[in-house]
């Protein structure tokens, strides 16, 4: 008797799974094709985001080498079109050269650039601020002290490494601007940084010497 009850059991177990695979076959097939695209989609999309690195990088080189070679015409706009790639190595290298090489452009443009930069492309978090820094460093020169430290102020909240960098240039900005007790905030900050490079600290102590003679 107990033999028979099994065997009923095991029956009605296999139609139950039969009916439920009858009545559930376009979602599992469904399922089934999803599961198949996930993986497919995934390493698609890798080929052609390293192929458009690929791209980027030898448009880059060129107009590099191009630039060098005394051919100038178009460089900012070749420069310009990677920025709004969004490429976390191209578009700040391209921001970079602009700057770095006087290209002719409006503080407006280069600040926009770094929004992009710093706001739109998905960077590791000591390379965003690095951009918060550099983007601080070149409106050093003629922004008000209350934009300045809005620009920097992600960067001297955080425990960066680029932190002691941007209270040097916060220092060095108030030195400028005859405001010595303003500067020696910033600069003593910098001695209260543990593990601070050396060289920093060094470079702090010798503006704090110089603000006391």
């Amino acid at each position: 008797m107990d033999e028979e009850i099994s065997i009923i059991n095991n029956e009605t177990k296999k139609e139950k799974v039969l009916n439920f695979f009858k009545n559930n076959k376009k979602k599992l097939f469904l399922l089934l094709i999803i599961l198949i695209l996930i993986p497919f989609s995934i390493f698609s999309y890798q080929i052609i985001k390293d192929k458009n690195k690929d791209k980027l990088s030898s448009k880059f080189n060129l107009a590099v080498s191009s630039y060098e070679n005394g051919n100038k015409s178009e460089i900012k706009s070749i420069m310009k079109e990677i920025i709004y790639n969004k490429d976390k190595t191209y578009s700040p290298l391209a921001l970079y050269f602009l700057i770095d090489n006087d290209i002719k452009l409006t503080n407006e443009e280069v600040n926009n650039y770094f929004d992009i930069i710093i706001n739109e492309i998905n960077l590791d978090k000591e390379i965003k601020n690095l951009n918060i820094y550099k983007k601080g460093l070149f409106n050093s020169s003629f922004v008000s002290e209350n934009e300045l430290l809005l620009i920097l102020k992600p960067v001297i909240n955080s425990d960066s490494l680029w932190k002691p960098h941007a209270l040097i240039l916060l220092g060095e900005y108030f030195l400028d601007k005859n405001q010595n007790q303003k500067a020696k905030e910033f600069f003593n900050q910098i001695l209260n940084i543990e593990n601070t490079n050396e060289q920093l600290k060094i470079e702090a102590k010798k503006r704090l010497v110089n603000i006391s003679e």
